[in-house]
């Protein structure tokens, strides 16, 4: 994939930034393997078991084998995704940072198991708030692996403001997504049964403006994150989504 990136079009009176992309660094990247088959196993057990009794009494294969290997990662994926972008963020904390917390919130689901059965680990806009901002993202689950990229369930003003850039500037976007589709990622995400209002039915790019999510995924093996280099594995496949971001970005004036 070629290092810089260039969106042609016009968008509020502006033109369109053209995005140079560093290439991802290798010298400061670890090429040992982050995870094992001891952190799917841990997501196996917990899914049979998932009370926080259980978790408790397994709190130290928890840290062990999935919350540390996570934080490594993330750690070892800074420069990558510094590499990608600066306004990117990657955050080893155990609270607050990159790893998303293995705790599910409940209060508004039918399910009421305490504790999710998957990682997820996002490297977020430092503009964003939550999981809602654009980012890069990489989940981990026995039923599936996957990287991901761009927004989830963006607010409406944030929702909006991407339907009338795509509106405004369809071949950038149509290049991102041709871009995308070349290394095997695909659209993903909910979408509206009908036309956003505003929008004629007869629009050529009428399914993407009915998204309501903006998200290019790409599975996974989980043998690749065991590997020696899943580092440089996972930054190559993130670099191949830095059109995507790019553009979504732009659509919401913020940095990139």
């Amino acid at each position: 994939m070629a290092a810089g990136i260039r969106l042609i079009g016009t968008h509020k009176g502006q033109s369109i930034m053209n995005a140079q992309t560093p290439k991802t660094p290798t010298s400061s990247v670890s090429t040992g393997g982050i995870f094992s088959a001891a952190s799917l196993q841990f997501l196996k057990q917990l899914a049979q078991n998932n009370s926080r009794e259980w978790f408790k009494a397994h709190q130290d294969e928890y840290e062990n084998s999935v919350r540390t290997p996570a934080l490594r990662f993330i750690e070892q994926m800074q420069p990558s995704i510094l590499a990608l972008s600066p306004k990117l963020t990657a955050v080893p904390k155990k609270v607050g940072g990159s790893l998303m917390r293995p705790q599910r919130d409940s209060r508004f689901s039918k399910d009421k198991t305490p504790y999710k059965t998957n990682v997820g680990i996002q490297f977020r806009h430092f503009q964003g708030k939550d999981v809602h901002a654009p980012g890069l993202y990489l989940h981990i689950a026995e039923e599936g692996c996957f990287i991901a990229a761009g927004i989830w369930h963006p607010e409406s003003k944030a929702l909006n403001a991407i339907r009338r850039c795509i509106d405004e500037n369809p071949n950038a976007y149509q290049k991102a997504l041709k871009a995308l589709q070349s290394q095997g990622f695909i659209m993903d995400g909910d979408s509206l049964s009908r036309p956003p209002k505003g929008y004629d039915k007869t629009h050529p790019l009428l399914q993407e403006l009915k998204r309501k999510d903006f998200i290019a995924v790409k599975n996974i093996d989980f043998e690749e994150l065991c590997k020696p280099g899943s580092v440089n594995f996972c930054a190559e496949q993130f670099q191949h989504c830095s059109q995507l971001m790019a553009y979504l970005c732009f659509a919401l004036e913020l940095d990139f």
